[in-house]
């Protein structure tokens, strides 16, 4: 199995998926979108794999969108219409969530926009005690996409939520463990690790159990997953991405300055 931007490898019944481009920070764009899915998908037919490893590089897990695109094509005068990469992403969120097989984030350095969404659609996440979780569309004039706003106020509530989206503020990866979000913390050096060790362990567990687990949560907590994605974060990110704001959050991120928003 050949990918452009992933690294796709299997050890010991543990399936490592590793996102692999570095000029862009391993941003999901519909490449990596497309490519991630595809991944998830061959693991869960695969009857030699029982658990996933999702990593990301070591400064970068993943920097969400690609705002040099953005900034490219608002340059340009074209439009910017990232519903299509969202609904691909929204599909592997959600595809995530109900695949039978037990997922772990391994993060290292920043998770920032949909990469935080990809780290929470896992079943557990572990994280160095560096890595960090931006959740700043807000700077850029848009909404939490990708699902991120459902499964945050479905593990930490909407008061947190509403805190972390509206602010944009970097959530530290104690903090992150604090507030549940995370399994796990590791000293950097140890995470690679530790991450194989906790997936190896899961992968000697009891396998059909753990599938029964899995479908059992989603359907206490995530059933409407999908109807929410498709009616409420797609046409609300839809209204953000075609506003002056978005416009003005992009090039003021690209331009380093700080954004001069109208509300418009």
């Amino acid at each position: 199995m050949t990918f452009n931007k992933l690294k796709y490898s299997v050890r010991n019944k543990v399936a490592v998926i590793k996102m692999d481009a570095p000029a862009n920070l391993n941003a999901i764009d519909e490449e990596m979108a497309d490519e991630l899915l595809k991944a998830m998908q061959a693991t869960e037919e695969d009857q030699d794999v029982n658990v996933v490893l999702l990593r990301g590089a070591e400064k970068s897990f993943s920097a969400g969108g690609d705002i040099k695109f953005f900034y490219q094509k608002i340059q340009s005068g074209e439009e910017v219409n990232i519903d299509e990469l969202i609904r691909k992403v929204d599909l592997l969120t959600d595809y995530m969530k109900r695949m039978s097989k037990l997922s772990v984030a391994c993060v290292t350095g920043t998770a920032a926009g949909a990469g935080v969404s990809l780290a929470l659609s896992c079943d557990f996440i572990i994280c160095s005690e560096t890595a960090k979780f931006i959740l700043a569309f807000v700077n850029l004039g848009l909404v939490p996409d990708t699902g991120a706003t459902y499964l945050l106020a479905k593990s930490i509530g909407a008061a947190r939520t509403m805190e972390l989206a509206v602010t944009g503020r970097p959530l530290s990866a104690r903090k992150a463990k604090e507030l549940g979000v995370v399994y796990e913390l590791a000293a950097p050096e140890n995470l690679d690790e530790r991450c194989l060790e906790f997936a190896d362990q899961l992968s000697r567990g009891p396998l059909v159990s753990y599938k029964n687990i899995k479908k059992q949560v989603y359907a206490a907590c995530y059933s409407d997953y999908r109807t929410w994605l498709e009616e409420t974060e797609l046409p609300a990110q839809h209204e953000c991405a075609a506003s002056a704001d978005f416009s003005e959050g992009v090039r003021a991120f690209m331009e380093k300055r700080r954004p001069v928003f109208t509300g418009r």
